[in-house]
């Protein structure tokens, strides 16, 4: 009789077992098991591993859970199969068959029930279900207990006789319980008879919880089927989990560029920075294309040497205090001030011929030592000159336009012994001391009117006005034998220039040029007086003049002194110069000779403008004042009011001899002289703080610049001329004052190119201020 298939039916009655027959070798299984594996004898064992025999063999214990919230228990009237873990195992399908005598070829009906899992995982009631399995008559019924385990990807073992339950945290390799790892063990035909264990297990479709239910990943299993779409923003495409991940990366990345790109460059712009204040030195190359060679020199205006009490100070007249904006204390020994080797400070290397100096003045005679800087004299001939002396200035590095300038310096030499010319002293940075040609027709003007004052010997090419060929009668013009008042060549920037002319600006809202020059104030000149011993001059000298080199006393109160020592110095100028100029007693111990080795402070406080002052300080006490009014407009010289200075002014000390500045007393001069400077600080009111040397109303980067040989050569003497006499041969600019003007032709000589000048006639000295000593 030819095998009968065996059906399984989910609501199919039980019928009474029939009696057994002989059994085909085959038996054919549907609808759970495929064909390759019905087709297997019953000597061949199909693994399902996970199933282990009790002791009394009377039921199989499953070693892995099929499911951990449905683990279902086959039980059946003489064995039951019970689930121990809770590993889940899908598509698998077993079955049992037993050698039973009283069983024949026609269809044994068992019940298979579905029962409770007897696992530690709670179960819910509605995945629990009861199923009949009907065994169609003629069913072959095996010897050999099969198991048949499909859809797994790789074999597990039976082991019948282990009775422990393998414990969750144990896996193999395989991430399997340790009680599954082993060979696979066949049984033979006679060791399960069917009376003894007739289990089936149930559909594998019911060990899955999720069947009929969607999961996470049908799609991914399932691409043709219609996905669910969520709405959301962008169309519904983006979902709002979605757009806070794109925004929390955003803000990341935002994050991230403002910290590595965003955070330098406004950190740059928010923090404090040292200014170079218009000092092209400092973090680069000056206006002249110097380069600082020192490494690790300074970049701040404020020495850190400088103590903290010194961060501010009073006026003189004590009405304001004022903040410091540049110090420099020289405590480093053996700075060197040769050019490009300083940021603030470079020392001269030439002579100062317009004062008829008999040193030169060197480099070499410049250094620091012992927290001072040491200015030298010394009678070492230099380049065919007797002695060599030394001259330093902060020009065209450090600049500073009104303010409080003030140092700590010890004189040379004895308080009694005349002939030697220490100087602390200011110059506006358009006119560079001892290079001629930037000095030619700059110093020292003070001066932003257009008339009379900006020509060739304050007078017109007529000799207009008349008084300004007597306006000279003083005895420091017997030397000249002349009593013309000027015998400047004009004023070369001024604010006469016509449009379009070689000048350094600004140009104002009415077309024209601001007058632009080269003054001076000095903070001391230091002389020997007979009477009052060591002395210092405090001037500032100007142009144009007035009559006579006369302070004016027309508008107000014109000067003042302080000290009952102080007066008005005798010097008040001459054709090339006004001083204004006062005396004070310097201090009799802070020199090199004689002294106690102790230092003194010398000053100013300057307002530069119309209604400026200048305040001077001598051995830390106030010595004098001059007010605007000292500068006001002389209707007979036919000038106008001279402001206090405005233009940016640069820091000079030297130290020479001269027969201009008086005659030496050569028996008692000793060599070397040495002026010290302790240190140099500048004041100025916090809210009138301006330093450096290109301010925009004041500039004069672009003009150095341009003409850049004549700040750098010290043989030039003259702004124009030729070479053969020195001149640096640039044209002088266009005055709309002389003839013809704005049309008159370019020229190299000062005055006007078009009428030459009269020329003063000699006058003996004799006859020059007469009665005057």
């Amino acid at each position: 009789m030819p095998p009968n298939p065996l059906r399984i039916d989910k609501d199919a009655a039980a019928p009474p077992a029939a009696p057994s027959s002989s059994r085909s070798p085959a038996s054919s299984i549907s609808p759970l098991l495929p064909a390759h594996l019905a087709n297997r004898t019953r000597d061949n064992s199909l693994d399902l591993p996970h199933l282990r025999r009790t002791p009394d063999r009377s039921e199989l214990s499953l070693d892995r859970t099929i499911h951990p919230r449905t683990s279902s228990l086959i039980r059946s009237p003489a064995s039951s199969i019970r689930s121990d873990t809770d590993d889940a195992y899908d598509g698998m399908a077993a079955l049992r068959y037993a050698d039973d005598p009283d069983t024949s070829d026609s269809a044994d009906l068992k019940d298979v029930k579905v029962s409770s899992p007897t696992t530690q995982h709670s179960v819910d009631t509605h995945d629990l279900t009861t199923l009949s399995y009907r065994v169609d008559a003629g069913s072959p019924t095996p010897s050999t207990t099969r198991y048949a385990n499909l859809g797994m990807s790789r074999p597990l073992s039976f082991h019948p006789n282990d009775q422990k339950v393998n414990p969750r945290t144990v896996r193999d390799p395989f991430s399997l319980p340790a009680s599954l790892v082993g060979s696979a063990v066949s049984m033979n035909a006679s060791s399960t008879p069917l009376s003894e264990s007739p289990d089936f297990f149930n559909n594998p479709y019911s060990w899955d919880t999720m069947d009929g239910k969607a999961e996470p990943d049908d799609d991914l299993h399932n691409p043709d089927a219609q996905t669910h779409v969520k709405h959301g923003w962008f169309g519904g495409s983006v979902g709002k989990r979605g757009v806070l991940n794109i925004g929390v990366l955003a803000l990341l990345s935002i994050g991230l560029v403002l910290l590595f790109g965003g955070y330098p460059v406004i950190s740059y712009f928010t923090r404090h920075h040292e200014s170079t204040k218009g000092g092209y030195n400092l973090g680069g190359v000056n206006a002249s294309g110097q380069i600082a060679s020192i490494p690790g020199f300074r970049s701040s205006l404020i020495d850190p040497d400088t103590p903290k009490d010194a961060m501010t100070r009073l006026s003189p007249d004590g009405s304001k205090t004022m903040k410091l904006v540049f110090s420099d204390e020289f405590n480093t020994p053996g700075r060197s001030f040769y050019p490009g080797d300083d940021p603030f400070w470079e020392a001269s290397d030439l002579h100062y011929w317009a004062t008829n100096n008999y040193e030169w003045y060197s480099p070499e005679a410049v250094s620091t030592s012992d927290g001072s800087l040491r200015i030298t004299l010394d009678q070492v001939e230099t380049n065919y000159l007797n002695f060599r002396g030394g001259f330093l200035s902060s020009w065209n590095k450090f600049c500073f336009t009104g303010g409080y300038l003030v140092a700590s310096v010890q004189l040379p030499g004895a308080p009694r012994v005349a002939g030697l010319w220490p100087a602390f002293w200011t110059m506006g940075n358009l006119g560079r001391a001892g290079y001629g040609a930037t000095t030619d027709g700059t110093w020292p003007y003070s001066y932003t009117s257009c008339d009379v004052g900006t020509l060739m010997n304050q007078t017109d090419a007529d000799g207009q006005p008349a008084a300004a060929a007597i306006g000279g009668d003083v005895m420091w013009n017997r030397k000249a034998e002349s009593t013309a008042l000027s015998f400047l060549p004009g004023q070369r920037l001024s604010a006469c220039t016509c449009a379009g002319e070689d000048h350094p600006g600004p140009i104002l809202k009415d077309g024209s040029f601001r007058g632009r020059s080269a003054p001076e104030i000095d903070v001391f000149e230091a002389q020997v007086d007979g009477t009052l011993g060591l002395t210092v001059s405090q001037s500032m000298q100007t142009a144009p003049f007035n009559m006579y080199y006369n302070i004016t006393n027309t508008t107000g109160p014109a000067y003042e002194f302080f000290q009952p020592q102080s007066h008005l110095n005798s010097y008040n100028g001459q054709n090339d110069q006004q001083a204004l100029s006062g005396i004070s007693l310097a201090s009799q111990l802070a020199v090199q000779r004689g002294g106690d080795g102790s230092y003194a402070t010398y000053g100013f406080e300057y307002e530069p403008g119309p209604n400026g002052h200048i305040d001077w300080e001598s051995n830390g006490r106030r010595s004098w004042k001059v007010n605007a009014a000292a500068l006001a407009a002389d209707p007979v010289s036919q000038i106008s009011d001279r402001p206090i200075p405005e233009e940016p002014m640069y820091i000079i000390f030297n130290l020479g001899i001269s027969q201009n500045f008086g005659t030496p007393d050569w028996r008692h001069l000793r060599f070397p002289a040495t002026m010290s400077v302790d240190w140099v600080r500048v004041y100025q009111d916090p809210e009138a703080e301006n330093v450096g040397c290109d301010p925009p109303d004041f500039p004069t980067a672009d003009y150095i610049e341009r003409h850049k040989a004549a700040y750098t050569n010290a043989n030039y003497t003259v702004w124009g001329g030729t070479a053969e006499e020195g001149g640096y041969g640039a044209y002088w600019p266009r005055n709309r004052l002389y003839p013809q003007g704005c049309a008159a032709p370019n020229s190299t000589q000062p005055g006007s190119p078009v009428k030459p000048y009269p020329q003063a006639s000699p006058v003996p000295s004799s006859q020059i201020a007469v009665g005057q000593n």
